[in-house]
């Protein structure tokens, strides 16, 4: 969804519900579930504060097993005008690190939705906190079924280096 900047209320521009949006994501198989946003300008900063709720499929790190990960996250971003001419390279501030840009009077709230919901994905995907993973020795989902595979032992090309890390703690 793309809003023209210049023909924001003074009132600001209230989003809600999922369909206001349409589909902001490039994967279809992401789907937003909530979605309640406030759109104010304050000269030519705009501000975005609100809260989104989205439903991703993902693969869990340690059994390779889809779930879906339901994210909700809150939104307080700062877009000021993109700087015309070429920019200098110079340090953000504090306060500066929650601002993005907008061009040519426009803002992309779809990039906006798809940015924070991405943000929210956790680094390691679990399908649960408890997950035992695969089995190293038969690649079998010990979530699944009890695996009677023996402990894998130490692999003896690793040997010479165990002797040189002992001898260098001693």
């Amino acid at each position: 969804m793309i809003v023209r900047v210049s023909e924001i209320p003074d009132e600001g521009l209230r989003i809600e519900g999922p369909d206001s949006l349409g589909q902001p994501f490039a994967d279809p198989a992401w789907t937003l579930s909530d979605v309640d946003l406030l759109v104010e300008r304050e000269g030519d900063a705009v501000f975005v504060r609100g809260r989104l709720g989205a439903r991703v499929p993902q693969v869990c790190g340690r059994c390779l097993e889809p779930f879906v990960t339901v994210v909700a996250p809150e939104v307080e971003t700062r877009f000021l005008p993109a700087p015309s001419g070429r920019a200098e390279e110079r340090e953000l501030g504090s306060d500066e690190l929650e601002t993005d840009v907008y061009q040519n009077d426009q803002l992309d709230l779809g990039a906006l939705v798809e940015t924070e919901t991405s943000l929210a994905l956790p680094m390691k995907p679990l399908c649960r906190e408890d997950c035992r993973g695969l089995c190293p020795v038969c690649g079998g989902n010990r979530n699944a079924t009890a695996c009677g595979c023996p402990e894998r032992g130490t692999d003896a090309r690793w040997a010479p280096l165990k002797g040189l890390a002992d001898r260098l703690t001693r």
